[in-house]
């Protein structure tokens, strides 16, 4: 046997040991006899620690080891080697163990990378599914941002939360889009035909619809109007059809808007507009409206042809139903603001009932015909804006949603009356109502505020003196130039023999009437005459004698005979309804 064959690893000791000898086995030494661990290797070489070299002949090859195998080789191993002496339990030299053992963990980490190949293929096919879902939102969201149409307006005055917000809804007869040019009048610049002042309390909890009838004598101011960059001076027209405040002369939504807060003394926050085309696809959109006519209805003008009793309409229909006038009532546009309320309000509870507004795929049309339909100003040209505004103004409750019609009476200047002016006793507590954000909804029994102090009970109230009793002087302190003079006028003409001008006065905001203790019947009769509160009737201490009273005109007179403060309920005789009353009401 070659010397160099005796030597095996110890694993005990991890050194190169000689093969320990069983009886006269190999022909080696005797059973029990140790070979040294670390000693020097007989050929002399002092190797220790590794197998000794072997001599090779002259001309011999070299006998090298072969290459280690793979695991995967070695795994594909059919037969193991046999098992030999210093094996395990298993049969295995500790040496194998170790590889089963690194071949195992190799397969764990193997499974483990395998593992994370899938998880990454799973998080790459979510991802891919959200950008998807992302690009299509995006494309939905781009779309609509697209349809809407907007007008720079100058005025900065956003909507808010948590405060009251008024929005213009201006109707146009613009003759635009398909299927609209046979209506006649296809040239036409258009003109503000249904105005609607919508006014959101700030609590959400009542809104006000304000129709203004387009035949309403009006001053229209003048306005500014932007186009492509360019600001532009629209002049004002005096004593005009409140109609001609949009499309005429080149008048924008802004002139509308310009013209209604001044007529109101509301502010407005946004406004929209909407032409034929709208009335057409938010109708089809909502499913249909539900309207009700008393009487059948053959109108060639509006090409509407309608029998009594209840109908769902959309589209084509719907668009004639809100134009007619000449089939229903007196025949003028105040006829057909009845029908466009009733339109409106059977519309708001379409929206809340059919499901539209929790439907995706309806709402999704519904949002892609709206913004398709409306041109509005700047600040809410964007479809995220909309959906807030939408979102936050949905609060109010339907039946909470009051439709009333400004207060007019026919133009005393016509013979004929083909047009209306203001009827400013009913108009100007309605105005005051919707500034001081006071519900037409409100309970007619409800107690009444509590007044301020200094107020005077009614029960203490003297009995009024005859108003050629009066004797006061007028003064004006407001911003309404000649307030005075046509007061003065005014009270002449009613009888007041005694009042006096008294010229300008320092500027205030608010209008007063002093008196002494002994006027206090006169203070009565005058303040009644003009509409005042209590509280802006003072006693003048330490006046003179015979002095007469002074009556002080401020910011918030109007005009002679209009109430200077709003009543805290509508006025007496002033028609109004509600969504439902709207919607359920058979035009006649």
């Amino acid at each position: 046997m070659d010397p160099a064959d005796q030597w095996v690893l110890n694993p005990e000791t991890g050194n190169y040991e000689l093969r320990p000898q069983s009886g006269q086995r190999g022909g080696g030494a005797p059973t029990g006899t140790r070979a040294p661990q670390r000693g020097p290797h007989p050929d002399g070489t002092g190797h220790r620690g590794g197998p000794p070299r072997q001599r090779r002949a002259p001309g011999e090859e070299t006998s090298r080891p072969a290459p280690p195998r793979d695991d995967a080789e070695q795994e594909d191993d059919e037969d193991p080697p046999p098992a030999r002496r210093g094996a395990g339990r298993d049969g295995d030299l500790p040496a194998q163990r170790d590889r089963r053992a690194q071949r195992g963990r190799r397969k764990v980490k193997q499974k483990k990378k395998r593992g994370k190949k899938i998880l990454m293929w799973v998080a790459g096919v979510l991802a891919l599914l959200l950008v998807v879902g992302c690009t299509a939102a995006y494309l939905t969201y781009k779309r609509l941002n697209d349809n809407i149409t907007k007008v720079d307006v100058p005025y900065d005055n956003p909507a808010t939360s948590d405060a009251p917000v008024n929005i213009l809804l201006i109707g146009s007869d613009q003759r635009t889009g398909d299927g609209n040019d046979g209506y006649g009048d296809r040239d036409s610049l258009g003109h503000a035909e249904t105005t609607v002042l919508l006014h959101f309390s700030q609590e959400r909890e009542h809104a006000t619809a304000l129709s203004i009838p387009r035949d309403l004598i009006v001053d229209i101011p003048e306005c500014e109007v932007t186009r492509d960059g360019v600001t532009e001076t629209i002049p004002g027209s005096q004593g005009v059809r409140f109609n001609e405040s949009y499309g005429q002369q080149g008048r924008d939504p802004g002139c509308t808007w310009k013209t209604v807060q001044e007529l109101t003394g509301v502010e407005i926050n946004h406004f929209m507009l909407l032409d034929f085309n709208a009335v057409k696809t938010l109708s089809t959109a909502v499913g249909g409206v539900e309207v009700c006519l008393a009487k059948d209805i053959d109108d060639p003008k509006s090409h509407l042809k309608l029998s009594a009793g209840t109908h769902v309409i959309e589209g084509e229909e719907a668009l004639a139903f809100v134009r007619t006038r000449d089939s229903v009532g007196h025949s003028s546009d105040l006829s057909r603001i009845q029908l466009q309320q009733q339109f409106l309000g059977s519309m708001a509870r379409s929206l809340t009932s059919n499901g539209t507004l929790t439907d995706p795929g309806k709402l999704l049309d519904l949002a892609d015909a709206a913004t398709k339909a409306l041109t509005v100003d700047t600040a809410i040209g964007d479809v995220q804006k909309l959906h807030e505004l939408a979102r936050d103004l949905g609060r109010v409750p339907v039946e909470d949603i009051s439709f009333v019609t400004l207060p007019v009476k026919d133009n005393p200047a016509e013979e004929i009356a083909a047009t209306v002016v203001l009827d400013r006793t009913k108009a100007e507590p309605l105005f005051r109502m919707i500034q001081e954000d006071i519900s037409l909804t409100a309970e007619e029994d409800e107690e009444p505020a509590e007044e301020d102090d200094g107020a005077k009970n009614g029960d203490d109230k003297p009995e009024p003196a005859a108003i050629g009793e009066i004797q006061t002087e007028v003064f004006n302190g407001g911003d309404v130039p000649g307030a005075a003079q046509q007061t003065l006028d005014w009270l002449l003409g009613k009888g007041a023999v005694l009042a006096t001008l008294g010229g300008n006065a320092d500027a205030q905001e608010t209008t007063v009437l002093l008196h002494t203790p002994d006027q206090a019947a006169q203070a009565a009769t005058l303040a009644d005459m003009m509409g005042m509160s209590d509280r802006a009737v003072k006693i003048r201490e330490n006046a003179e004698p015979g002095r007469a009273m002074t009556l002080i005109l401020g910011n918030d007179f109007s005009g002679p005979g209009v109430p200077i403060e709003a009543p805290a309920k509508k006025p007496e005789n002033l028609e109004s309804s509600t969504a439902e009353d709207a919607a359920d009401t058979c035009a006649a």
